[in-house]
């Protein structure tokens, strides 16, 4: 099948832009929407400034991609239209999907097409969500399919070109081609693909990460269980990990889990479990488990009798401006709040965050 040249984007926030820039530094002619026309202009000029590795250089070189905050005209560029808006959690646990139901009523309000469309869902959304969409768009000519991204904040440019493995929902062959076809072409590597309908691919993304809670939130139970009785916590998890029905991936001892992520999806498979009348036991434990294990950072710090506490990150992640639900940003606040004086060597960007939240409860560096 034939690449599809033209390909389009509904949301170009960090993700978005990155999704689409990596579309255009593999060939494709893009167009990105968003609803910020400030924004919209900037990547437009190419003025914009991203802390993302990669963004800055890619963009300054673009030649084929265009940002606009015209839905119609993003639609009429392309068959394919990628949704990339940011889906939050809400209070219960689910994903808030306002933005992607703000995106479908666009479309509803554009009527029938005269060409078949395919929208291909990438943002986080609850399991069932796209089966809805679909019975919404299917009598104005479109297609949809769920292809949900597999990224990680700082990493985001080589996640896209070199991803472990491709999840595409879709109800057809046909679609799912189309899908592959674009990732032939975008990929680096040779990533292993999953096809699957649209309910399962939903599940599947959900899954993935908070499988990944539970297994940070067991290596780091066990190296704060070796800490305590006096071994060697590095060395037993890489002698665990060392078993390939294991591996290392995600499996050493150091903070919590936390950022824009896995805390999230955590949250809604537990709500999805709840809601379905299926145990979740081992999913609310790593919740338990995570906040368990920075009390026992915090008590292990005051025990030791130190007065000074140093650190050079308290983002989520080093390399990121992130700090939604850091462990490293908890301990710190923790310990602060406890009469350690802590110092923080960050990034501006950061710094600036933390005077804004948090006044002088910390020293910079």
């Amino acid at each position: 099948m034939k690449i599809n040249e033209k390909l389009a984007v509904v949301g170009v926030g960090r993700l978005g832009l990155c999704f689409c820039l990596s579309l255009e530094d593999a060939g494709f002619d893009v167009i990105g929407c968003d609803i910020v026309e400030d924004y919209v202009e900037q990547i437009n000029q190419k003025s914009i400034s991203s802390h993302e590795p990669g963004v800055n250089e890619l963009i300054k070189n673009s030649k084929n991609f265009i940002a606009t905050t015209d839905i119609e005209k993003t639609i009429d560029h392309a068959r394919l239209i990628f949704v990339t808006v940011a889906t939050y959690s809400e209070q219960d646990g689910r994903y808030d999907v306002s933005q992607v139901d703000s995106v479908v009523s666009s479309l509803k309000s554009l009527g029938y097409q005269n060409k078949q469309k395919h929208l291909i869902i990438c943002s986080n959304v609850n399991p069932g969500y796209s089966d809805t969409v679909y019975d919404q768009l299917k009598s104005l000519n479109w297609q949809v399919s769920f292809n949900p991204e597999t990224i990680a904040q700082g990493t985001i440019l080589k996640n896209q070109r070199e991803p472990d493995c491709v999840y595409i929902g879709s109800d057809s062959e046909f679609l799912s081609c189309e899908i592959r076809n674009v990732y032939d072409k975008m990929c680096t590597n040779t990533p292993r693909i999953f096809e699957m309908d649209r309910l399962s691919a939903e599940l599947t993304k959900v899954s993935m990460n908070c499988f990944l809670t539970c297994k940070i939130s067991f290596a780091n139970m066990v190296g704060d269980l070796a800490t305590k009785i006096g071994a060697n916590p590095n060395k037993v998890l890489a002698a665990v990990g060392g078993d390939t029905r294991i591996n290392n991936k995600f499996f050493k001892y150091g903070f919590g889990w936390g950022g824009p992520c896995f805390p999230r999806d955590t949250r809604a498979l537990i709500r999805l479990a709840t809601n379905n009348n299926v145990y979740h036991d081992m999913c609310s434990a790593s919740n338990n488990a995570n906040r368990s294990h920075l009390e026992f950072q915090v008590n292990q710090f005051i025990e030791s009798g130190q007065k000074k506490y140093i650190t050079n990150c308290v983002t989520y992640k080093p390399g990121t401006t992130i700090l939604e639900e850091s462990q490293q940003l908890k301990f710190a606040v923790e310990l602060a709040k406890r009469g350690i004086e802590v110092v923080v060597n960050e990034s501006e960007p950061v710094v600036n965050q933390l005077k804004e939240i948090y006044g002088d409860l910390f020293i910079y560096e």
